[in-house]
């Protein structure tokens, strides 16, 4: 089984930048795909990127040319570089891979 670490969330102004990380720790034959969603209060969750393989990556539409997806096979790892935040990307942000979940971040974006 394979479990899931997020780390990286907090608090940011608007205009600001976060990291998130996760670490992928188990029997990992290939790491991805493998990428990120987030649910914000009262909404249901939705894709933000996704290493689909090698070089393939995807974006939802509200986060392209902000945010960026990128992974270190040698540690297991995936990161969401996150820039010019807005409130709107307030939201618990969860790791996925491959039907496994991490147990989410929290990103709060407020002045």
């Amino acid at each position: 089984q394979v479990q899931l670490v997020e780390s990286g969330g907090g608090l940011v102004q608007p205009g600001g930048s976060l990291r998130l990380s996760c670490a992928a720790s188990g029997t990992i034959r290939r790491l991805y795909p493998m990428g990120w969603y987030r649910q914000a209060p009262g909404k249901q969750r939705e894709l933000v990127a996704v290493i689909i393989s090698g070089g393939i990556t995807n974006y939802s539409d509200s986060v392209k040319g902000r945010f960026t997806i990128s992974g270190d096979n040698a540690k297991n790892t995936v990161y969401l570089q996150m820039n010019s935040l807005t409130p709107e990307d307030t939201a618990v942000y969860y790791c996925w891979r491959m039907g496994d979940w991490g147990q989410g971040t929290q990103v709060t974006v407020s002045s």
